[in-house]
C-alpha cells in the first residue's frame, strides 16, 4: 500500500461509520467502473486503433477543430 493511500484511510478511519461506509461506496464504484470500461476497451482494441487513426488523419486534413470552439 501506497504511503497516500495509508495517509487517505487513516483520515477516513477518522470519521463516522456512516462517512466512512460512504466513501468506501464511492471507492468500490470507481473501481467498479475503471474494470469494466478496461473490459469494454480491450475488447475493442482494433476499432479504437482505426477510430484514432481516422482522427489523427482529418487532424492532418484540417478538418478538426479545437474542443473551446466547440464547446
Amino acid at each position: 500500500m501506497t504511503q497516500l493511500l495509508e495517509k487517505a484511510l487513516q483520515k477516513v478511519g477518522a470519521l463516522s461509520e456512516e462517512e466512512q461506509n460512504a466513501i468506501a461506496s464511492q471507492i468500490l464504484e470507481t473501481l467498479e467502473d475503471e474494470e469494466a470500461w478496461q473490459q469494454k476497451l480491450s475488447s475493442h482494441r482494433e476499432k479504437l486503433r482505426r477510430l484514432a487513426n481516422q482522427a489523427l488523419e482529418e487532424h492532418r486534413r484540417g478538418e478538426s477543430r479545437p474542443l473551446d470552439e466547440i464547446l
